[in-house]
């Protein structure tokens, strides 16, 4: 199931960026997109290797033996349903900010934002070693929460899903995006993150829903410089040859975290 809609949201995504892009693309997808997708199949080996279950398969590993918070509860299956994936994702936000408040978890995360274009492809871009964390930080979760099968399936599908849609090159009116935002985090809302400015990197760390942004206040509703001019990346890495896939493997050992932890260095 994650397959069929992560082949249908990335073809999507893709035609939607080729009819009605939001800013014009400075690279060719020939030279950027082997890198990215690379990324992702060797995330995807590394994953299958070390976690074979996946996190659907942990869940029903974690429900037939009656762990978690959700077996002591008496809910009403909708309830646990829903509560289970809205936990799933505040746990998702918080883990975002983790990797951007911790200089070594930083060295790994900054793969993501040192891609110069900001595209569906962009969305999967994530270091191995990340993934792995993030993996583990999700079976500690399921194993503490004890949700439904089926909330784990969904909530999956839906990351991953949105992943790719808010950083899809898409344009939306204005007047549609500043409505959807409320309800999911849109493209525009979440190019701001991947701003050069360090205080707009500090910001909109959700994926799924906008409203972890709103209530821990790291919403920031636009860049400085507009979505048409705003600089996409970090200072370092900026060679076409960072973004060669074996580059991107060795990017956490090269170069300082410099400022863009949260609360390090001056402000930008």
């Amino acid at each position: 199931m994650r397959l069929a809609v992560f082949l249908a949201v990335l073809v999507a995504m893709a035609a939607w960026e080729l009819l009605a892009p939001r800013r014009p693309a400075t690279s060719a997808r020939i030279a950027r997109w082997p890198n990215n997708l690379g990324l992702l199949a060797v995330d995807t080996v590394l994953v299958r290797l070390v976690f074979p279950g996946a996190a659907v398969g942990f869940a029903l590993f974690v429900e037939l033996r009656g762990w978690g918070l959700l077996s002591l509860l008496t809910l009403p299956p909708w309830l646990a349903f829903a509560g289970a994936v809205l936990v799933l994702d505040l746990i998702i936000y918080l883990q975002h900010v983790l990797f951007h408040a911790v200089p070594a978890l930083w060295r790994l995360h900054r793969v993501h934002h040192t891609d110069l274009e900001f595209d569906v492809t962009t969305g999967l871009r994530f270091h191995p070693f990340e993934i792995l964390l993030s993996m583990l930080i999700k079976y500690t979760a399921i194993a503490a929460i004890g949700p439904p099968v089926g909330a784990v399936l969904l909530f999956e599908v839906l990351l991953n899903a949105s992943s790719m849609f808010n950083h899809g090159n898409v344009y939306l009116p204005p007047s549609i995006d500043r409505w959807l935002r409320w309800l999911v985090v849109t493209p525009d809302m979440h190019r701001v993150h991947h701003s050069v400015v360090r205080n707009e990197t500090n910001s909109n760390f959700a994926f799924n829903f906008p409203w972890w942004d709103r209530w821990f206040g790291t919403y920031r509703a636009q860049p400085r410089a507009g979505h048409g001019d705003m600089v996409i990346g970090i200072e370092q890495f900026r060679e076409a040859r960072d973004a060669r896939l074996d580059r991107l493997l060795l990017q956490p050992v090269l170069d300082s975290p410099s400022i863009y932890p949260v609360n390090r260095g001056p402000e930008s």
